[in-house]
Order: structure tokens, then C-alpha cells, then sequence
């Protein structure tokens, strides 16, 4: 970037009289003058993935491109507070941390220097926007365009057709700068053409309870992996002709999770129709496709009953039949069992469905997992008839995050203390955070550590106080719960740990309690009712406690309204303690438990996902681990779990439970709390009571809270723990993940620092 004649432009740009989002759109095109995209390299990867929730970019990609120091002391001149583009809506096209991985990749991608290019869908409307109505969530259709797209380019000239039986579909890219040692492109598909076609691209995550729903939810799965696919095999041709001796050495297809499984069997089509047979369509995309798996929840597995597939998408069914043909010979020849075959299958007979998740084992090259324990429980579990005969195939990438976006622009107080120890080299290698450790136990530091936490604390009370009405006052240890609302999450746990809180406070049953701050932030998907019901559980204990002039100096809650990336920003700089307390097993990974860190938030959590991890780097004496372990966890769902006699010996936690149905709170006649404490104690057709085991955890859960609180109260011992977790977080970079992917799947060679090859 020419920065010198970027400025002067700037220096140049008639700021009277022009609003917020003109302004965005102004200076974001002025930076995009300067913008040149890199060609593709002789190997390029390709980052498939159904969402990508990137946020806002304004902030990003001027930090990306060196000059956000530059623009603010600019628009200061002017008069324009560069905080005013806050204002703009962040570009919410992903659920969670599916889709903020995929975008700290491609941030990463870009960062290193690699060839990585995201392939996805522009949806008109994000997932939605929250609003509470009485406490419960009420969704609003997220308009993030409203404001302009001026960081995307649309490449008409490079638009396609993707045929359904019933219609065709003009798939028009879009594409956005991924900044870095390299300025690689996130396309993003558009659905042109009917009404119909237009839905296609209309919303993320469409309600899939119908026949029609299904339909949709197949359409959005296969449009982005045509186009992807269509565009992919242009550029290879467009140096080849119809040569496609060399295609799988040129291209590696990364399949993020299953959705955009059904990638394999088009390029198998595709291949075909350029005159190819079937068995070298099939080497081709054996040599190409690797899968991520990102969850063993059955839900997430993508199995497709036949009917509808015929329906709409007649020669992909024809090729899935011929690789399940195909996986059953290759399969009995390597000595597979029965048990396995069936195990493994990509069409399941009986039940007359695809198993995209089958599909993408049977054909990837490579399969990984995104946290050590996940990974093993992949392996032993999930797909352990693949894994006992092609053990090479599965390995591990632990996740990682951005933090350019997740440390650097979140928490420039705690950069200017590292800073001034260590320099700001570690800005561009993060590894070398590492040698802040000297620095941990300086009492100067500490302090500094302390009084900038209390900062964050301050700007985000202040922002909640403006944005939800909630005052909050200063000086409190902040514990924070914000993710996607899932039962497995255990938020309801945390609901309960809460109440119990402010029982034993209003009793006066603790005694020397820290004044504290519970905070939640989390959206249900539309249509899942015991989400929407703990949502409506969390406001109305929050409303009680934080009206009680008893207790309301010890204890608050705040539940924040659109939890969004630009929110999370200002969460994990603020935050004292992550709640990251999954039940063991579920949770693959995790991210935010890595964002919190880099940030100096201590893990109050379960032995899960990458909280594992972080716990072997920073240390458990840093952190705060309770609850069953996987293992344990695996016996009693065999051998059995009786919650109701255990609740009957714990008299203290019935009364909590109790609330659900005793009149303490209202759901306003929806019975959705009636039906919660079913749940947990009569269990539904799918589940036996309490399926995520929380009355297993919840008191070990309770006494890790006030074991928190006590600690926090010797304030330099404390930060020295949070401050532990900041400097081990260097090994949760997600450029260190691109890295290992880079190596371990993608055969593309980086070379690692000296701290990494020690780490």
C-alpha cells in the first residue's frame, strides 16, 4: 500500500456535513484504491465454509493495511472521533464459532503469507438481530448491508449457473480483501435470478423443521459448494485447458465442517463432464478434499433423506450411490467387518439417507479434529471403523484465534504494557509473547496489569450502561458466559449457580464476598424452545437480583442484547473470569476460551475442548477446573444417573431448581420452565433426565465460583494468574493453526520460529 498517498487522499477528503455510514464509505473506498489482490500461487488452498462471521472490518483492515493510527490522528484533525464507526453494523454472517474461525483463518492466511482463499455465501440477512420483549428473545432480520458493503468488489464477469431440477441460480461472487503479507480474497456467493433462487442467499441458518425448510437448508449447502467448485475449476482451466493431469497438485479443497460436503460429489461431476471417468474423477478429489470436523452431535452431521435429494438435486444422488458402491467393495478388500461397513456407509438403505459426514471421511485425504481431546473422541468414537484401518488419515489442528483483531484491537492498554518490556515485535510473531514471561511476577507490571483491567472493566460498563440500561458501577470481578445459547453449554447450570449466589448472600450464608458482575451473551437459534426458555430463566433471575437493595452491591447480572463480534471485542478485554463449563466431551474445541485468555481472563471451566489445552500451557494453578471428566462422564451414561434422588439428598439445589416451577418466576404461561424441569428430572423421548449432566457438576461448579471470588481479593496474585494465561495464549494464535495446516494437511511448507519448533 502506498500509505504516503493514501494519507494525503485522506488529508483531502470533505468531511463537512456527510453521516456516519457515508463517512464509513468513503474512507473504507479510499483504502480499497489501494488494495490489490495477490495472484493465485502454483498451489492455492480453498476454504470452504457455510458461514464466516467476520464482523466489522473497518477497524480491521485499517490495522491490517498499517494506517489506523494514521486515519484516527487524521479524522482528530477534522473532528471526527474514529470511534463513531462503532456505529456500523458488524457483517453478522455467522452463528458462532464456526464461522468466527473460518474468519480468523482467513485474517491468518492472509497474516503468514499463505494462499488460503474462503469460499461462502453473502446471505442479504445475517442471523438475526436480538431484541428482549418480558425477558424472552425476539429476533429482528439483520439488514447489515444497510450501511453500504464497501469493502467487497462484485466480479459480475465471473458470475455462474447452478442448475437444481427445478430451477436454475446465477451464483454472483463478491469479493473481500484478506489483508496481510499477502491480500488473498474471501468470495462470497450472491443468489440471483427468481424469487426462489433469491432465498437461497436470503438467511442464514433458514428454519429446517419443514420439508420445505430441508429443501433450502440442501439448496444454500450445494450453491456454495457448485460455485466453489465452478470457480475453482475455471482458474485451473484458464492455465491448463482441459488437462487436469495436475489439477490435485495445484488445489487442496478444505471442507469446514460438513456442510459444504456436498463439494466431493460436484467436482466428481464436473470432472466428468470434461470427459474424465468416474474412477479418475474420484483420484482427482481423494488427492484434493480434507475435512474439519467440528462436532459429534448427531444434529450437525448432515444426514439427507434420499427423497428430497432426488428432488432437486438428481445427479448428485446418482454419484453418492456410486461412491457408496464404490466404499463398500474398497472397504470389504481391506478386511472391514459388517459392522464397519454399515458403520461407515455413505447411503444408509434402511433409513434411505446420506451421511455427508461419511462421505467426506470415506474420500478426504486427511480428517482432523480442532482440539486434542476432540480429536481422540473422533478417532475412538465417531469414525472408529476409518480410523482402526486408515489411522494415517486422522490428526489434530487445535484452534485458533486472530489476535490482530482479538488482542491488538481489543486491548491496547495491555499491548502498550507488553510493549514496553519486550518491544512490539511480537506483534507480527507471536511466539515471542512468550518472553513477556519474565515480566509476570514484576509488581509494576501487575499493577499496570491491574488498573488496565479496571480500565476495560470501566469502558464496558459504560457501553452497557448506554446499550442495555443496566448500571453496573466499577470495581467488580466480571465473570462472563458468552456463546451460541446450546443446552450442552450448560448456561442453565450457570443460572443456577447464580441464584444459589444470591440466596447465600441474601441469607448471609458467605462471608468476605468480592462484588461481582455475572454476565451473559448468547442467541438461541429460532426455533429451539429450551434455549429461548433459559434465555427468559437468565433475565428474570437477573431482574431479581439486581432490584434486591439487599444484595445488589454484592451481586449483579447483565444478559447483553446482539452479542456480536464487535461486543465480544469489548467483553474479553473486560473480563475477570471465562465460563467455559461444557459438558465434558461436547464441546470440540472452543475459541472463546482462547480470546478471553489472550486477554488475561482465568478459565473457570470443565475439561473440555481446548480448555484442556490451555490448562497444560498456562497451568492448572492458574486456572479454575471442576466437574466429571470425559470418562466419568461415559460411565454414567452407561451405567446410569439418578438426578431426582440426587436432588432429594441436596435440599439446597432443589430450592434453586425449584424456582423453574414454584411461582418464584414467570414464564408468562408458556410452560417452557415446567418443561426445562422435565428435563432435568423426567427426562423426553430423545433423553433421559439431565442429558448433559449438570446436577453431576453443578456443586463443584458453585464452590470454583467462591474460590474465584476469595482469590480475586489478593489482587497481585491474582493478575500474576491472569497474566500467566496472556503470555501461554502465543500457542492459540490461529496463525499458528494456518501453520500446522499448512504442514500437517495442506503441503504447503512454512517455517516455524525457534519458540514454536519448542512449543
Amino acid at each position: 500500500m502506498d500509505k504516503k498517498q493514501f494519507l494525503q487522499e485522506l488529508n483531502e477528503l470533505d468531511v463537512a456535513g456527510k453521516s456516519v455510514a457515508r463517512l464509513y464509505c468513503d474512507i473504507s473506498a479510499l483504502a480499497m484504491k489501494y488494495v490489490d489482490f495477490n495472484k493465485r500461487a502454483n498451489r492455492c488452498v480453498h476454504y470452504l465454509s457455510i458461514e464466516f462471521l467476520i464482523g466489522r472490518v473497518f477497524f480491521n483492515n485499517l490495522l491490517e493495511l498499517g494506517v489506523l493510527d494514521e486515519v484516527n490522528a487524521v479524522l482528530k484533525k477534522k473532528g471526527v472521533d474514529i470511534a463513531l464507526f462503532e456505529e456500523i453494523e458488524d457483517a453478522a454472517l455467522g452463528n458462532g464459532g464456526l464461522g468466527r474461525l473460518a474468519a480468523c483463518y482467513m485474517d491468518s492466511g492472509a497474516a503468514v503469507g499463505l494462499p488460503l482463499y474462503g469460499y461462502g455465501i453473502r446471505y442479504k440477512y445475517g442471523l438475526f438481530r436480538q431484541t428482549f420483549e418480558n425477558g424472552f428473545q425476539k429476533e429482528v432480520p439483520d439488514d447489515w448491508q444497510k450501511f453500504g458493503d464497501p469493502w467487497s468488489v462484485r466480479k459480475e464477469n465471473e458470475s455462474q449457473i447452478i442448475h437444481f431440477a427445478d430451477m436454475d441460480v446465477t451464483a454472483v461472487p463478491y469479493d473481500m480483501p484478506l489483508i496481510g503479507k499477502r491480500i488473498n480474497g474471501l468470495r462470497l456467493y450472491q443468489a440471483e435470478g427468481s424469487e426462489a433462487a433469491e432465498k437461497i442467499s436470503g438467511v442464514l441458518y433458514p428454519d429446517d423443521s419443514s420439508e420445505e425448510g430441508k429443501l433450502l437448508r440442501i439448496r444454500q449447502e450445494y450453491f456454495l459448494s457448485a460455485a466453489a467448485v465452478g470457480d475453482i475449476v475455471r482458474e485451473y482451466e484458464s492455465r491448463h485447458g482441459n488437462d487436469f493431469h495436475y489439477f490435485a497438485r495445484e488445489n487442496c479443497i478444505q471442507l469446514n465442517d460438513t456442510h459444504p460436503v456436498f463439494a466431493i460429489p460436484e467436482l466428481i461431476r464436473v470432472l466428468k463432464t470434461k470427459g474424465l471417468s468416474y474412477r479418475k474423477a474420484l483420484n482427482i478429489a481423494q488427492k484434493v478434499f480434507n475435512y474439519t470436523n467440528h462436532t459429534i452431535l448427531p444434529e450437525a452431521l448432515e444426514c439427507w433423506d434420499k427423497k428430497l435429494l432426488v428432488k432437486i438435486l438428481p445427479d448428485i444422488v446418482s454419484i453418492l450411490q456410486k461412491m457408496d458402491q464404490t466404499q463398500s467393495r474398497k472397504h470389504r478388500k481391506e478386511g472391514y467387518s459388517e459392522e464397519e461397513i454399515v458403520q461407515t456407509h455413505i447411503y444408509d438403505k434402511g433409513s434411505r439417507r446420506f451421511s455427508m459426514a461419511n462421505t467426506a471421511v470415506f474420500v478426504s485425504e486427511k480428517v482432523n479434529g480442532v482440539a486434542e481431546i476432540h480429536s481422540e473422541i473422533i478417532k475412538r468414537d465417531l469414525f472408529a471403523a476409518e480410523y482402526a484401518h486408515h489411522p494415517d488419515k486422522f490428526t489434530n489442528v487445535t484452534n485458533g484465534v486472530a489476535q490482530r483483531r482479538w488482542l491488538e484491537l481489543a486491548d491496547p492498554e495491555l499491548c502498550r504494557i507488553i510493549d514496553e518490556k519486550i518491544g512490539p515485535h511480537w506483534r507480527e510473531h507471536f511466539e515471542e509473547l512468550a518472553s513477556f514471561a519474565p515480566y509476570i511476577t514484576d509488581p509494576d507490571v501487575l499493577d499496570g496489569f491491574a488498573a488496565a483491567k479496571e480500565e476495560k472493566k470501566d469502558q464496558l460498563f459504560a457501553y452497557i450502561g448506554k446499550t442495555e440500561g443496566v448500571e453496573l458501577g466499577c470495581g467488580k470481578l466480571l465473570y462472563a458466559q458468552v456463546k451460541r445459547l446450546h443446552e450442552y453449554k450448560r448456561q442453565l447450570m450457570t443460572a443456577f449457580v447464580l441464584l444459589r449466589l444470591y440466596f447465600d448472600l441474601k441469607e448471609h450464608k458467605i462471608d468476605g464476598f468480592a462484588p461481582s458482575v455475572f454476565l451473559f451473551g448468547a442467541k438461541s437459534a429460532p426455533g429451539y424452545a429450551r434455549a429461548k426458555g433459559i434465555i427468559k430463566y437468565l433475565n428474570e433471575i437477573i431482574k431479581k437480583i439486581n432490584a434486591d437493595e439487599d444484595t445488589k452491591a454484592s451481586l449483579l447480572g447483565v444478559f447483553v442484547t446482539e452479542y456480536n463480534v464487535s461486543y465480544a471485542e469489548k467483553i474479553v478485554a473486560a473480563t475477570d473470569v471465562s465460563l467455559q463449563v461444557s459438558t465434558a466431551g461436547l464441546e470440540a474445541s472452543g475459541t472463546g476460551n482462547m480470546k478471553f485468555m489472550m486477554n488475561g481472563a482465568v478459565t473457570l471451566g470443565t475439561m473440555d475442548g481446548a480448555n484442556i489445552e490451555i490448562v497444560e500451557k498456562a497451568g492448572e494453578e492458574s486456572n479454575y477446573i471442576f466437574g466429571a471428566r470425559v470418562e466419568e462422564i461415559e460411565r454414567l451414561r452407561k451405567d446410569g444417573y439418578d438426578p431426582v434422588a440426587w436432588l432429594r439428598e441436596h435440599p439446597e439445589w432443589m430450592r434453586v431448581v425449584s424456582t423453574l416451577i414454584d411461582g418464584t418466576f414467570s414464564d408468562d404461561g408458556t410452560g417452557i420452565f415446567r418443561e426445562l424441569y422435565d428435563s432435568l428430572t423426567v427426562g423426553a423421548s430423545w433423553h433421559r433426565p439431565d442429558h448433559y449432566f449438570i446436577f453431576r457438576d453443578v456443586d463443584e461448579y458453585y464452590r470454583a465460583v467462591l474460590k474465584v471470588n476469595k482469590d480475586y481479593q489478593e489482587r497481585e496474585k491474582f493478575a500474576g494468574k491472569q497474566l500467566a494465561n496472556v503470555v501461554n495464549s502465543y500457542y492459540f494464535s490461529s496463525d499458528r493453526s494456518v501453520k500446522d495446516y499448512a504442514e500437517r494437511i495442506w503441503h504447503i511448507s512454512v517455517k516455524k520460529t525457534k519458540v514454536e519448533e519448542k512449543s
